[in-house]
């Protein structure tokens, strides 16, 4: 296989948009459906709590891709992994574009979330590919692609879902994936860096990280909780919004997406004060305004104005949250960082599938404040284990301010 380094195959702005937008529209995948659950509930003849399946199964399956599949960019020419992964989860997107079950559409779900994975392979191959003077402008630029297509898959997949139905989304997606395949056969360069470390070897050492590591474990406890909230909301906010008093469409649900966006967006700094040792009181105030967040969103039955509110500030401090716990736990082993993000990713997606099975059985069964106690709860137990957590810090480093 060919080796080609970063020297011999450089990075360009073109290069480099492909992968944001490679990026963006892989994990989209994912989250089309969060913005038609009520629609596709109707449809199939579905309970709130079963179509809240559809997103646990995909955030579920993401996760076991992270600790399965990922690895493999350590093993096998990525040029190559990359292609045969987009293609596979297009096959997932076809099988959902055509259910018309709820077992058919689970099973396209989960196949699209597991090689959606995709994306954990392009961030760290663009840092690789990266000069270094250049591979933190780099990386942030692919990780904003990400970001952005979790946020505005929702107002996608409501736009599309108003020009002809729920099933429109999977075919267009499909296409998309298809065409972005293509143009990454074409322009991304072969790569292959042999591991010492045979594929088993490279799964069971994510456990000795696990293991090795106690901010490893806390960040990932923090991941879980933070996304876990994440999914709370946007798993029932169709819900709520497709309900009385606001009877929303598809596509004006999904555009409760750009919201989000701009509070997540808005976050893309917390990095720079991590790096500048204010990792530990970056995370408390991150929390501490997922709880007040909380307390507007209580309010969105009634006021539009304080449910917007609520999520640009819910997702502006997750991923306040997020970057800072991805920064410190890159930090603890350069030579491991693949394996970091894999199983930090994979407690995080695991949260996330936790979350949306909760939030669509709390809509279930007590509507939307059901919804609304279980995301403070959570936030509370997040604020509980980060003040453990900065304690412990304190013992440990009684001069040290930040940790």
């Amino acid at each position: 296989m060919t080796h080609d380094t970063p020297s011999s195959s450089p990075l360009s702005p073109l290069l480099v948009l492909l992968m944001a937008t490679t990026t963006g529209l892989v994990v989209a995948s994912n989250y089309y459906a969060q913005p038609l659950l009520h629609t596709i509930a109707d449809q199939l003849s579905l309970s709130y709590a079963k179509a809240g399946i559809i997103v646990t199964t995909a955030q579920a399956s993401y996760a076991v891709g992270l600790i399965l599949l990922v690895p493999l960019g350590d093993l096998v020419e990525r040029r190559r992994l990359i292609v045969i992964m987009m293609l596979l989860a297009m096959v997932g997107l076809l099988i959902s574009a055509s259910a018309r079950s709820l077992p058919m559409l689970l099973a396209g779900t989960a196949i699209t979330g597991a090689f959606s994975v995709v994306a954990q392979v392009l961030v760290p191959f663009a840092a690789t590919l990266a000069p270094l003077e250049t591979r933190g402008k780099v990386v942030g630029t692919v990780m904003s692609g990400l970001l952005l297509g979790i946020l505005l898959a929702r107002t996608v997949a409501g736009a599309l879902s108003s020009l002809g139905d729920w099933h429109t989304v999977y075919w267009v997606a499909a296409a998309l994936m298809l065409l972005n395949t293509l143009a990454l056969w074409r322009l991304l360069p072969r790569y292959h860096q042999p591991a010492s470390l045979h594929y088993g070897q490279l799964i069971t050492s994510i456990a000795g990280l696990f293991l090795r590591y106690k901010m490893y474990r806390q960040r990932s406890v923090l991941g879980f909780l933070g996304f876990a909230m994440f999914s709370v909301l946007w798993t029932s906010l169709a819900f709520l919004l497709s309900a009385e008093p606001w009877g929303f469409n598809d596509a004006t649900i999904g555009l409760f997406g750009l919201a989000g966006a701009a509070g997540a967006l808005s976050a893309r700094h917390a990095g720079v004060l991590a790096d500048r040792g204010h990792g530990q009181r970056l995370t408390i105030i991150g929390i501490v305004i997922l709880l007040l967040s909380w307390g507007l969103l209580g309010l969105g039955g009634t006021s539009l104005i304080a449910l917007l509110a609520g999520i640009v500030l819910l997702d502006l401090a997750l991923q306040a949250v997020h970057i800072t716990n991805m920064n410190m736990v890159f930090s603890l082993d350069e030579n491991a960082r693949n394996r970091l993000n894999s199983g930090y990713m994979f407690v995080y997606f695991l949260g996330g599938a936790s979350g949306s099975l909760a939030s669509a059985a709390a809509y279930d069964h007590q509507g939307w404040w059901g919804v609304v106690l279980l995301g403070a709860g959570l936030a509370v137990v997040a604020l509980l284990y980060s003040g453990l957590m900065l304690a412990g810090a304190r013992r440990q480093h009684p001069h040290r301010q930040e940790s």
